[in-house]
C-alpha cells in the first residue's frame, strides 16, 4: 500500500470512528445534543465529551486495520480546551463551536512532498466519499500542514482533525507548537 492509499485508509478510519464514537455518544439520550453552529456550548458539556472521549478511543482504534500505518493521536488536554475557549471568549464575533473546538481529537500522519500533494488532489474526490467538513493548508508562525477536518454532516458532532505534514517541516512545526501552542502550560 503506497502514502497516498495509506491517507485514504487513516481519512475513511478516522471518519468511520468519528461517526459511530458520536453515534454512541450523542444518540443515546443520555447526552444532550447542542447545536455547535449556532448555540452557546457550555464549558462542561465540552470537557465531558473530552473525558469520555480520552477514556474510550482506544477501545474504538483498536478494532480498526491500521497496523501498517504510521499515524500518531491525541485527545486535547482539558487545560488547552479551557485556554482555548478563554481565548476565544475574548472576541465578540467569534466562529460557532464547531468552528474553533474542531480538534478535541486530532491525528497526524507524517508523508514525502510528493504524497503530500497527491493526497490534496484527492481530496475533493474524497470530501463527499468521507463526508470531510472541510481542509486548508495552513502556512503560518513557521508552521506548514494540510488540517482536514470531519463531522459527518452533523452540527450536534464536535469535529476531529487530521493534520497531514511533509517530512522536511516536522522539526519546525513541532518547534512552532512549542511556541505557539502550549502557552496555557505555566
Amino acid at each position: 500500500m503506497d502514502a497516498v492509499e495509506k491517507t485514504r485508509r487513516l481519512i475513511a478510519v478516522v471518519n468511520a470512528v468519528h461517526l459511530q464514537y458520536s453515534k454512541d455518544y450523542f444518540e443515546t439520550g443520555k447526552v444532550e445534543k447542542i447545536n455547535l453552529s449556532k448555540t452557546t456550548v457550555p464549558q462542561e458539556h465540552i470537557l465531558r465529551y473530552r473525558l469520555n472521549l480520552h477514556e474510550s478511543i482506544n477501545d474504538y482504534l483498536v478494532s480498526q486495520n491500521l497496523d501498517n500505518i504510521t499515524y500518531y493521536y491525541r485527545v486535547k488536554t482539558s487545560e488547552s480546551i479551557v485556554d482555548k475557549i478563554g481565548r476565544y471568549s475574548q472576541n465578540a464575533d467569534s466562529d460557532p463551536v464547531n468552528n474553533r473546538m474542531n480538534d478535541i481529537f486530532g491525528a497526524r500522519m507524517i508523508l514525502t512532498g510528493e504524497a503530500l500533494a497527491e493526497v490534496q488532489t484527492q481530496l475533493y474526490d474524497w470530501q463527499e466519499t468521507f463526508g470531510l467538513k472541510n481542509w486548508y493548508l495552513r502556512d503560518k508562525d513557521d508552521y506548514r500542514g494540510l488540517h482536514i477536518y470531519f463531522k459527518n454532516k452533523s452540527n450536534f458532532y464536535f469535529p476531529w482533525e487530521l493534520q497531514l505534514w511533509d517530512e522536511n517541516d516536522v522539526a519546525q512545526n513541532i518547534q512552532s507548537h512549542r511556541l505557539h501552542k502550549r502557552d496555557f502550560v505555566k
